[in-house]
C-alpha cells in the first residue's frame, strides 16, 4: 500500500482535481475511484470529490499495490535502426508512448519491443519497462535506445549519468533566438501548483543544461539544434520556454499562437551517440525529420 500525504498551502478547487494535478501517475477518474473506495481522506475523515480543500487541510491517500499485469505483445510495425544481441536503436513516431502508463495501457513501444523480441519478457528487466534506458515525450519523434538485459542497461544508464551519451535534437522556437550559440542552466523540478508540468524551481529544483545551436532563422522562429546535457523529465520544452522561446506546437509550455499548422510539438530527436556498453566501439546514429514536420519547415521557408 502506498500512502501520500499533502498539506494545502492554499485556496484551491474540488478535491479529485486537486489531488490529480498534485499525483501525475493518477488521472482524474482514478482519483474518484479511490474517494469512492474511501482511500482519501481530509483531516482524518473519508471526503467527498466535491470538498474544496482549506489552507492547512492535511489529505491522505491510500493507493493500493498495482497487480503484476504485464505488457502484452502487440505486432506494431517499429523502425528499427540497428540491433544486436545487446541492444536496439529505434526510431519513434510522434503519437508513441515509450512504456505503460495510466491511461496508456496498450500500444507502447514496449508493447511492441515484446512482440519484436519475446526474450524480453524472460530477462532479468523491470516488466513494465524492459529494456528502456530513457525516454522521449508521446509527441516527439526520434532516436530510443533500448537493452536486451540487464547488463547492457546499467552500463547504458550510466553512461547518461556521466553525460558521456550525445542526444542533438532539432527543435522549432517561436522568435529570433539570439546568441546563435549557447547555452541554458535552470534547474528543472515539478510545478508546484500543478504536478502534471515541469518549471524551473530554484528551490527542490535539479540542476538541468541545455547547449544549442541556431541553424536557421525563419520568419519570426528559429531552428535550432539542442543539445541536453542532462536528461530532465520535458528539460528541452521547458528551458526554452523560460527565456521566452517555447517550442512550437507545444501545448503545455507553448503559446496559441502558431507559424504553422501543427499537430504536435515540433520537437525531433535526431542524433544519438554512445558507447557500445559490450563491443566498446563509437556508435552514431540520425534520423532524418519525419514528413509532418519536413512539410512545416518547407512551408515556412516559402513564407520566409
Amino acid at each position: 500500500m502506498q500512502e501520500l500525504i499533502f498539506r494545502v498551502q492554499d485556496s484551491v478547487g474540488r478535491l479529485d482535481r486537486y489531488l490529480a494535478d498534485q499525483c501525475s501517475e493518477l488521472s482524474r477518474a482514478k482519483v474518484q475511484q479511490l474517494i469512492k473506495e474511501g482511500r482519501v481522506q481530509v483531516n482524518g475523515a473519508p471526503a467527498k470529490a466535491s470538498y474544496y480543500p482549506a489552507p492547512g487541510d492535511l489529505v491522505r491517500v491510500q493507493i493500493p499495490q498495482a497487480g503484476p499485469n504485464r505488457p502484452a505483445p502487440e505486432d506494431i510495425p517499429l523502425r528499427i535502426v540497428f540491433e544486436d544481441e545487446h541492444l536496439l536503436v529505434i526510431d519513434k513516431p510522434p503519437g508513441m508512448v515509450v512504456h505503460p502508463s495510466p491511461g496508456h495501457s496498450s500500444g507502447t513501444l514496449v508493447n511492441a519491443l515484446l512482440a519484436h523480441r519475446p526474450a524480453l519478457a524472460q530477462a532479468d528487466l523491470d516488466p513494465q519497462r524492459p529494456g528502456i534506458v530513457h525516454r522521449l515525450d508521446r509527441d516527439t519523434s526520434g532516436l530510443v535506445v533500448v537493452a536486451t538485459n540487464r547488463e547492457v542497461q546499467l552500463a547504458l544508464q550510466a553512461q547518461f549519468q556521466a553525460r558521456q551519451v550525445r542526444k542533438v535534437y532539432l527543435v522549432l522556437v517561436h522568435g529570433r533566438l539570439t546568441p546563435e550559440r549557447g547555452a541554458i542552466e535552470a534547474p528543472i523540478g515539478r510545478h508546484p501548483r500543478n504536478r502534471k508540468r515541469m518549471a524551473i524551481v530554484v528551490e527542490g529544483g535539479r540542476y538541468a543544461r541545455t547547449e544549442y545551436l541556431v541553424r536557421e532563422y525563419l520568419g519570426e522562429s528559429t531552428l535550432v539544434e539542442a543539445m541536453p546535457q542532462t536528461g530532465r523529465t520535458h528539460q528541452v520544452r521547458v528551458h526554452f520556454s523560460s527565456i521566452g522561446h517555447p517550442v512550437v506546437g507545444d501545448k503545455v509550455y507553448g503559446l496559441r499562437r502558431r507559424p504553422v499548422a501543427l499537430p504536435r510539438q515540433f520537437l525531433h530527436a535526431s542524433r544519438l551517440a554512445f558507447k557500445h556498453p559490450i563491443e566498446g566501439q563509437d556508435l552514431e546514429f540520425t534520423s532524418e525529420l519525419p514528413p509532418d514536420l519536413a512539410r512545416s519547415l518547407d512551408w515556412m521557408r516559402l513564407q520566409s
